[in-house]
């Protein structure tokens, strides 16, 4: 059964864009280039509309690469950039040079100009800050995206990694300049990390912001993390967040894990299920490697939990102030 993928508006917007959003992370890295060509045409024809990449993406050969890798897939023709609601990101740094790095007005506008070259377009659709900069006011911030929007460059601002304040601030700032400011914000929340609930969600949806899901399978930890190390496939799941992560949740994990087994349930589509049903939340990142990651996903939106599994879930992984953990000390 072919299943339809959603298309809901990005916050307060008119824009339209698909519940699951391509996310290109392992795009020249994990995933060949001829693959990732494959996935983005895979995804276009199941319609998802909505790619996500960043202008670091690729730093582990060189940065920039994965906008290089979507920008050659754009020039192969058959409207695919008209197709798709492209976001890219700004804040990190591609150089050791002080000024390639942050929100300063001058790295904004260098930036997206660099973006533009290596994505092979004339705009980009929603230019996200990659993370708060502590050290640029928010005039200077809203003047350098107002330059871009009124140059056609840049169509909707977006955020990532804020905290709930951080979107206060922010919005405020872009309405006393009469600017539309704010329309998204990227965080990571998933069933293991559920602190965005206290007050992030809760100021995103007063202020008209839809919210973005990466990792809602916290680095792999929750598509089946042990029983892929115990079969030896894991890859992703055996380094980085993933394996952090286990030390701390492993007999909640195998316990997790079991539950889909006895359900007859993927833990993936399950954790990815959970997170698209959040009040807020108006798309997840799926960052796929493969084919079958991309399947998984697109399941994963026709997937309703019932009422036993949702409050299984909530009992293995409580939220904040119910047992559940802290926000991570690098989050803000």
């Amino acid at each position: 059964m072919r299943i339809e993928v959603q298309h809901v508006p990005l916050g307060r917007t008119a824009l339209q864009v698909s519940r699951l959003c391509l996310g290109t992370l392992n795009f020249g890295v994990r995933t060949s280039k001829d693959d990732s060509f494959a996935l983005m045409d895979e995804a276009l024809a199941r319609g998802i509309n909505f790619f996500d990449t960043a202008n670091q993406y690729g730093w582990q050969i060189y940065r920039g690469l994965t906008e290089e890798i979507i920008g050659e897939w754009f020039a192969t023709g058959g409207e695919r950039r008209d197709k798709v609601v492209l976001a890219t990101k700004v804040f990190n740094p591609m150089s050791d040079w002080p000024n390639d790095q942050g929100l300063s007005a001058r790295n904004i506008i260098a930036s997206c100009e660099k973006s533009l070259r290596r994505l092979r377009t004339d705009w980009i659709d929603l230019y996200q800050m990659h993370h708060v900069d502590r050290a640029a006011p928010w005039e200077e911030i809203w003047q350098a995206m107002e330059i871009l929007v009124r140059q056609g460059k840049v169509r909707y601002v977006g955020s990532s990694n804020f905290a709930g304040w951080h979107l206060a601030a922010a919005q405020e700032a872009a309405n006393r300049r009469n600017f539309l400011g704010i329309t998204s914000e990227q965080c990571i929340y998933n069933l293991v990390t559920r602190h965005v609930e206290v007050e992030l969600i809760p100021a995103a949806q007063a202020y008209g912001i839809g919210v973005l899901v990466w990792s809602p399978l916290h680095g792999g930890l929750l598509g089946g993390a042990l029983r892929k190390l115990e079969e030896g496939t894991a890859v992703k799941t055996a380094q980085g967040r993933a394996m952090v992560a286990l030390d701390t949740h492993r007999d909640t994990i195998a316990e997790y894990e079991a539950f889909c087994l006895e359900q007859n349930l993927d833990p993936a589509e399950v954790a990815q299920a959970w997170t698209l049903s959040r009040p807020g939340v108006t798309a997840i990142v799926t960052g796929t490697r493969t084919m079958a990651h991309l399947d998984g996903a697109i399941r994963a939106l026709d997937l309703e939990l019932p009422d036993g599994v949702l409050k299984k879930l909530e009992d293995l992984f409580p939220p904040v102030g119910k047992g559940g953990p802290a926000p991570e000390a690098w989050a803000w």
